[in-house]
C-alpha cells in the first residue's frame, strides 16, 4: 500500500504539483489528427493536465494549441473565428497565430505597448502516428524529441488509432495494464463453463486455459532507461511456460501482452484530463502486414484494449449505465457479465473510485509490477521537484519496443525469453 502523501503525489497532475510537472517534461498526445484535418476549420477544445486549451489548424495547415482564455478579458477562444492564419476572439477581435503571437488587436491604439508584450499562452505541437502531440514543459527548458513508439513508425495502413474517455484517475488505468494476474478472472468464462482441454485446441483457447488454470503468475521485472518490461510466466504443458510480456514506458505508455508473432500489437498512452478523468489514446499496429478492412471493422466495434465508442469517444458501456452488466450472463457464462475486454478493465478500474485510496490495500507477490511503477514515477517526480530533470524524454529511440507472448522451457530467464521472441533482451526494435 501507499501512504496518503505518496498517493496524493501519484495522482495529482495539475501544473502546481510534482507529478504534473513531471508529466509536462514528456510529449503528450492531445487529439486525433482526424479531429483537426481542415485548415481554417472549427477549433477543438482540449482539456489536459488540468488546463483548458483550444486547438486549431490555420490557413497554411499549421496547428496551434493555445490557452482558451483570451489574454484581453478571458473570453473563451473555442468560440473564436479561425481565419487567415489566426484564431480571432469574437468579443473584441483580438487575433493570435499558432505560436500565440498577436496578429491583430483592433481596439488597442498604436504605441500602447500591448502589441509587443501581449501573448496567448501556446504549446509546441507535433504530428506523429495519427495523433497530435504537445509539449507543455517550462518555456526555458529544452524540448526533447518525440518518443519513437513503433505504432507511429509503421505506415498508416499498418495501424489503427483512436481514443477513449476514462472516468477515473490516470494511475488506476496504468496499474490495470501492469497487472496481468487479473486475466485469470476478469476476462475469463464463468467457472461453470468448462475449459477446452484438447491439446490440439486452437491457440487462443489453449492460452486462455493456461491463464485460467494458473492465477499466480511469477513476475520478473527488467528496468531500462525509459521504463521497464514485465514478464509474467504461467505453467503450460510438456514442461513449458507461457510468458506474457508487457512494456511500460514513462510516464504513461502501456501495452497489451498477448500478441504472438504475426499478430497485431496493442498499446495506449494515458493523458490526465483532470485528477478524476483521463484520455486513453489507444493504438493497434502490425509491422508485418496491413490492417485490412475486416480487422478495422472489428477494432471500430471494440476489440482488445479498444472499447466500442460513441461520437464523443466515450465508451458506450460506461459508469452511467453500469457498463451494461448482464447478471444472467455473469451467472452462467462469464465472470463479469460485461461485454468487451476494454470495458471489463474500465469497470474494475473505475469501481475503485475516481481516485483510488491506496492506503487500504493488501498487496501480494502478483502486484510486483505495480509496486515498481509507483516507486519509479514517485521517485522521478520528487527528483524533478528537487531540481533533477528526467533523462527518459531524451532517449526517444528507446521507446520503440514490442510486447507479446511466447513459450519457453521451464527455468528460462526473462531476458532469454525476450531474446528468443524479439531478438533483443528488452524487446527493443532498432530505429533506423
Amino acid at each position: 500500500m501507499l501512504s496518503a502523501a505518496d498517493n496524493e503525489l501519484l495522482t495529482r497532475t495539475n501544473a502546481d504539483t510534482p507529478m504534473g510537472q513531471y508529466f509536462r517534461r514528456f510529449w503528450q498526445p492531445v487529439a486525433l489528427l482526424d479531429e483537426i484535418d481542415e485548415p481554417d476549420g472549427p477549433p477543438v477544445r482540449v482539456d489536459i493536465l488540468g488546463e483548458q486549451l483550444v486547438l486549431f489548424r490555420d490557413s497554411e495547415g499549421q496547428i496551434g494549441l493555445l490557452e482558451r482564455a483570451c489574454p484581453h478579458r478571458g473570453a473563451d477562444l473555442f468560440f473564436g473565428r479561425n481565419e487567415e492564419c489566426g484564431l480571432r476572439c469574437v468579443y473584441h477581435g483580438w487575433k493570435f497565430d499558432v505560436q500565440g503571437h498577436p496578429r491583430d488587436l483592433p481596439n488597442v491604439p498604436d504605441g500602447a505597448g500591448l502589441h509587443d508584450s501581449v501573448r496567448a499562452k501556446a504549446y509546441p505541437t507535433r504530428e506523429y502516428g495519427g495523433f497530435l502531440w504537445a509539449w507543455m514543459g517550462p518555456e526555458e527548458a529544452d524540448v526533447p524529441p518525440l518518443p519513437q513508439l513503433e505504432f507511429g513508425r509503421v505506415g498508416a495502413a499498418h495501424r489503427y488509432v483512436t481514443k477513449q474517455l476514462m472516468e477515473c484517475n490516470w494511475a488506476q488505468v496504468m496499474e490495470g495494464d501492469l497487472d496481468t494476474a487479473h486475466f485469470s478472472f476478469l476476462h475469463m468464462p464463468a467457472p461453470s463453463v468448462p475449459a477446452n482441454t484438447n491439446p490440439n485446441a486452437p491457440a487462443d483457447e489453449r492460452r486462455l486455459r493456461w491463464i485460467r488454470n494458473d492465477p499466480i503468475p511469477r513476475f520478473t521485472v527488467q528496468e531500462h532507461e525509459v521504463g521497464f518490461v514485465i514478464g509474467g510466466e504461467r505453467r503450460a504443458e510438456d514442461g513449458q511456460r507461457y510468458w506474457r510480456m508487457t512494456q511500460y514506458m514513462l510516464p504513461s505508455h502501456g501495452t497489451g501482452p498477448s500478441a504472438m508473432p504475426g499478430e497485431t500489437y496493442f498499446g495506449f498512452t494515458i493523458v490526465p484530463v483532470t485528477d478524476e478523468a483521463c484520455w486513453m489514446f489507444t493504438y493497434a499496429w502490425n509491422p508485418e502486414r496491413e490492417i485490412g478492412p475486416e480487422e478495422r471493422d472489428k477494432l471500430e466495434a471494440g476489440h482488445g484494449v479498444i472499447a466500442a465508442l460513441d461520437e464523443n469517444y466515450r465508451p458506450l458501456r460506461n459508469r452511467s449505465n453500469d457498463f451494461g452488466i448482464d447478471r444472467d450472463d455473469q451467472k452462467h457464462r462469464t465472470y463479469t457479465g460485461v461485454k468487451g475486454l476494454a470495458e471489463q478493465d474500465a469497470m474494475i478500474q473505475q469501481s475503485q473510485g475516481f481516485i483510488a485510496d491506496r492506503t487500504r490495500e493488501n498487496l501480494t507477490s502478483t502486484d510486483a509490477a505495480i509496486v515498481r511503477f509507483r516507486r519509479r514515477v514517485i521517485d522521478a517526480a520528487r527528483a524533478l521537484e528537487a531540481g533533477d530533470a528526467p533523462d527518459a524524454p531524451w532517449y526517444a529511440d528507446l521507446y520503440c519496443t514490442r510486447p507479446g507472448s511466447w513459450f519457453a522451457a521451464d527455468g528460462t530467464p526473462l531476458e532469454d525469453v525476450m531474446q528468443e521472441r524479439f531478438g533483443d533482451r528488452l524487446g527493443r526494435i532498432p530505429v533506423g
